[in-house]
């Protein structure tokens, strides 16, 4: 009996593609935005899409460069 073992190289992961400097601009600006409009929603609101008042406010004070990973693809 052979046991089988997988070890994943770098090569197994995808790897993430190069933006241009313009892609990263607008990426960056939209992460923005939205973190303002997360700030503004009132609590109805913030229920209605599952998130509290603290966790909203969190994210909100999230620096424009934190964009999430999969906003890159």
């Amino acid at each position: 009996m052979t046991l089988a073992t997988s070890a994943c190289s770098s090569s197994c992961t995808a790897a993430k593609p190069q933006l241009s400097l313009t892609a990263r601009l607008r990426l960056h600006l939209t992460a923005w935005r939205q973190r303002r409009q997360l700030a503004r929603l009132d609590a109805r609101a913030l229920e209605d899409i599952g998130v509290t008042r603290a966790q909203a406010d969190a994210e909100a004070r999230g620096g424009f460069w934190k964009a999430p990973d999969h906003w890159s693809h």
